[in-house]
C-alpha cells in the first residue's frame, strides 16, 4: 500500500482521480444500451443480429471519435476536451429520454453515445502526462479502471428500467454526467508537460509507424473483447440461460467487475515483468476460458469462465497501456485516440459476430469459438514478432542517450517531483 501511494503521489493525485471519474461515468453511459437492449428488444421485437448491432453501434462511433478526441486533447489540453465531451454526452441522453419513440431514434442515440466512449482518449493523457515513466503502468491502470462504469451500468440499468422504463434510465444517466462535469472542472489540471499545438498533419504521422499498428492489434483483442462482452453479456445470459433480466445484469456485472478491477493489476505486473511477457500469459488464459464458454456449459461453469476471461482481458488492457506511453510519450493524446479506436472497433465486431452467428447457427457457441481463435492468433503474433524485449528497440543507440529531467520549478514548488524520459539530445 505504501508503494502504491508513493506511485500515486509521484504525479498529481487530483488529476488522476478526475481522469478515473470522468472515464468511469462516461464508460457507464457508453455501454448503457447493453443492459437496456433486453428491454428495447421487447418494444421493437429485435432478432439476435439486431440486438448485437444495437449494442455495438455506440462502440463503433466511440471508436471513430477517439481519434479526433485525442487530437483535440493534444491541441487544447485534456481538461477543456473532457468538459466539452461531457456536455456533448448530455445530448443523446436527453434525446433518448424525451424523444426516442422509434427504432430510428434509438439507433441515432446509440451512435451519439459514442461521444462518451471517446473519453478514453482524454482521460488517459490527463493522467499519463503527470506521471514519470516508472509509474506509467499503475497511473494508466488506475485511470483506465474507469471501465468499471460497465459494472454500474449492468447492475443499475436493469433495476431502474423495471421502475422507470429504458427511456427513463437514459434520463437519469444525465445526472451523474452533470455532477462529474462539476467535479472535473474543479480538480482536474493540465500537466505543465502539455505539448504545444502542432499542425493536424503532424499528429497523424504516427500512423505510418509499425508499432502503432502492433498496439492497435493487441488492444483490439483485449479492450475489444472486454467492452464487446460487457455490452453483450446480459443478452447472452437471458437468451442462453433464460435468466430474469435483473439476474442477468447482476451476473454480467460480476464478470465485468473482474475486468475492471484487475486492469491496474495488469499495468502493475507489466511495470514489474514487461508488457510483452504479461500479455502473452493473458492471451493464453483468455483463449482457454472463451473456448470453454463456447461449449455452452452449465450456468455456473460459464459464469466462472467468463469471470476469468474478463479478468484476463482487463489485465491485458492495463499491460498494453503500460507500453503505449513509454513508446509515445510526447504524442500520447493522439496515440491513445488511435489505439483506443482500434479497441473500440474490436468491441463493435464482437457483439455483431456473436449475434449474427447465433442467427446463422442457432447457437452462441460458434461466436465464442471464433473469439478464442482470435486470442490465440494474437498470442502467436506477439511471440513471433516480439520474442525479445520489445522496449529495447526504443532505446537503440541511434536514438541518443536517455536523459532524466527534473520537474519544472512550478511543480517542485507544489511539492511534486516528476521525471521525464527524453530520447535524443
Amino acid at each position: 500500500m505504501t508503494a502504491l501511494m508513493k506511485s500515486i503521489r509521484s504525479g498529481h493525485p487530483g488529476s488522476l482521480f478526475a481522469a478515473f471519474l470522468y472515464f468511469d461515468i462516461s464508460f457507464m453511459v457508453w455501454v448503457l444500451l447493453g443492459p437496456l437492449a433486453v428491454y428495447i428488444s421487447m418494444d421493437f421485437e429485435l432478432t439476435a443480429t439486431q440486438k448485437g448491432l444495437l449494442v455495438a453501434l455506440p462502440l463503433l462511433s466511440g471508436a471513430l471519435l477517439r481519434i479526433p478526441a485525442g487530437i483535440l486533447t493534444d491541441r487544447i489540453g485534456p481538461k477543456k476536451a473532457g468538459m466539452l465531451g461531457m456536455m456533448l454526452t448530455l445530448v443523446p441522453l436527453l434525446w433518448g429520454w424525451r424523444f426516442a419513440t422509434g427504432l430510428t431514434d434509438v439507433v441515432a442515440v446509440g451512435l451519439l453515445l459514442g461521444v462518451a466512449g471517446a473519453s478514453f482518449a482524454v482521460a488517459l493523457p490527463l493522467a499519463s502526462r503527470w506521471y514519470p515513466p516508472e509509474h506509467q503502468g499503475i497511473a494508466m491502470g488506475i485511470a483506465g479502471a474507469g471501465n468499471s462504469g460497465t459494472v454500474i451500468a449492468a447492475l443499475l440499468a436493469p433495476r431502474l428500467a423495471e421502475v422507470v422504463g429504458w427511456q427513463g434510465v437514459l434520463g437519469l444517466a444525465a445526472l451523474p454526467i452533470l455532477l462529474t462535469l462539476a467535479l472535473f472542472a474543479w480538480i482536474a489540471q493540465d500537466s505543465p508537460s502539455q505539448p504545444a499545438p502542432k499542425p493536424l498533419a503532424d499528429y497523424l504521422k504516427v500512423i505510418k509507424e509499425a508499432d502503432i499498428w502492433s498496439f492497435n492489434a493487441l488492444y483490439s483483442v483485449t479492450f475489444g473483447g472486454f467492452v464487446g462482452l460487457a455490452s453483450f453479456l446480459v443478452i447472452f445470459f437471458v437468451d442462453q440461460y433464460h435468466l430474469a433480466r435483473v439476474t442477468a445484469g447482476t451476473l454480467a456485472a460480476a464478470c465485468v467487475f473482474a475486468g475492471s478491477f484487475f486492469r491496474p493489476v495488469g499495468g502493475y505486473l507489466a511495470d514489474r515483468f514487461g508488457g510483452v511477457a504479461v500479455l502473452s500469459l493473458l492471451y493464453g488464459l483468455t483463449a482457454g476460458c472463451l473456448l470453454g464458454v463456447g461449449s455452452l456449459p452449465s450456468l455456473t461453469t460459464a459464469t466462472i469462465l467468463l469471470w476469468l476471461g474478463m479478468m484476463g482481458l482487463g489485465m491485458g488492457n492495463g499491460a498494453v497501456f503500460q507500453l503505449v506511453p513509454l513508446r509515445y510519450r510526447h504524442e500520447i493524446g493522439v496515440v491513445t485516440g488511435i489505439v483506443g479506436a482500434a479497441g473500440g472497433i474490436g468491441g463493435f465486431f464482437l457483439p455483431t459476430v456473436l449475434g449474427s452467428l447465433k442467427d446463422l447457427t442457432g447457437s452462441y457457441g460458434a461466436g465464442f469459438f471464433v473469439f478464442s481463435l482470435v486470442a490465440v492468433l494474437a498470442l502467436v503474433t506477439l511471440q513471433l514478432r516480439y520474442r525479445l524485449d520489445w522496449r529495447k528497440s526504443w532505446l537503440a543507440p541511434s536514438a541518443g542517450p536517455v536523459t532524466w529531467i527534473p520537474a519544472p520549478p512550478l511543480e517542485a514548488a507544489a511539492g511534486r517531483v516528476r521525471m521525464e524520459v527524453v530520447f535524443g539530445g
